[in-house]
């Protein structure tokens, strides 16, 4: 992708991010906003780089929490995924299983793993990896299943092993959508991060806004929900330049040129 067509693809939305904030930051002044009620975006602002020193240990807190529950998640829904995959009665039997255990809100279970497991690092693990899994899963699963059929049925006629099938036609097919699932779960896992620090640590940014939030400081508030943005999107950014690095070419991609 060209210099030209990156900036065409970017300066859409960055304009109507840099208009909103305009439009927050007259309507602030212009309609005396109280300060605790909606700080303007120049309020929040100078709170960032005064309290710089300290949230930056608050977010590499929760960057560490969060990588770590991403990994082990990912891990867990390819495996869950591929075994599924290959073992179709086991499929059958646990997926519907699988789509009802998200139908518990993480909030809820949350406290019941500090119960369970203490307020250490396990806890909080376990609720990122349960929020990162079923995108990744399921996202992988539906991949596998749309693999060429005429590939399938050439390398069938052609003698090869079932493993061979897999990790030669399937596993390649459903990285698209394998992907697709990891930046959905890059982005949750920031948010399972910020609730499993809700319940029960001593930092990072979940941490950092219930302090704000119990001394009524709205701006620095604001401040934490910033970090959380911008983190999230650096996850997502990360795992689609590793999917344009594994992913050479993309059909969806040579119709736009």
């Amino acid at each position: 992708m060209n210099s030209r067509r990156l900036w065409n693809r970017i300066w859409p939305p960055l304009a109507a991010v840099i208009l909103f904030i305009l439009v927050w930051q007259v309507s602030t002044s212009l309609f005396n906003i109280e300060q605790w009620v909606l700080p303007s975006p120049s309020t929040i602002a100078d709170q960032a780089v005064s309290e710089a020193a300290g949230l930056w240990v608050h977010t590499f807190a929760t960057l560490r929490l969060m990588l770590l529950g991403f990994v082990i998640g990912s891990v867990v829904g390819l495996l869950v995924a591929f075994l599924l995959h290959y073992i179709p009665f086991l499929k059958s039997a646990l997926y519907p299983l699988i789509i009802l255990s998200q139908n518990v809100p993480t909030i809820a279970l949350a406290p019941l793993l500090m119960i369970w497991f203490g307020f250490g690092l396990l806890p909080k693990i376990i609720v990122i990896t349960l929020v990162c899994f079923f995108p990744v899963a399921v996202a992988a699963m539906d991949g596998l299943t749309r693999t060429d059929r005429v590939m399938l049925d050439y390398m069938r006629m052609s003698g090869a092993s079932r493993q061979a099938i897999f990790t030669k036609l399937e596993v390649p097919h459903a990285l698209p959508s394998i992907f697709s699932g990891l930046k959905i779960a890059a982005t949750y896992s920031v948010m399972g991060a910020i609730i499993a620090e809700w319940i029960g640590a001593d930092k990072g940014i979940g941490y950092y806004m219930m302090l704000q939030k119990a001394s009524f400081r709205t701006d620095r508030t604001f401040v934490a929900i910033a970090v959380i943005v911008i983190v999230s999107l650096a996850m997502f950014a990360l795992v689609a330049l590793l999917e344009k690095w594994l992913i050479r070419y993309n059909p969806t991609e040579d119709k736009q040129k």
